[in-house]
């Protein structure tokens, strides 16, 4: 478990204390949300980098070939071959 010290404007502290927002679980809440929201934004952003790639369309043949080749993989390494 961590301790952090923050610095706010006493007014700010005041009235984030009066609504229950400086509690640890509250300050836990906050920041869980936080990163998740930051988690969503990486995703969006790679996808946004995906678009501009202009990788070509695969078909579903190929598409079915790549998955056999990552369950492939996964079986070998699994079975220690």
């Amino acid at each position: 478990m961590s301790t952090l010290t923050i610095e706010l404007p006493d007014e700010l502290a005041e009235e984030a204390r009066t609504k229950g927002l400086l509690a640890p679980a509250a300050i836990e809440a906050m920041i869980r949300d936080a990163l998740r929201r930051s988690a969503a934004g990486d995703l969006f952003a790679a996808a946004d980098k995906l678009t501009a790639a202009e990788f070509p369309p695969m078909t579903l043949e190929e598409i079915q070939e790549e998955v056999n080749a990552v369950r492939l993989e996964r079986r070998q390494r699994g079975s220690g071959a």
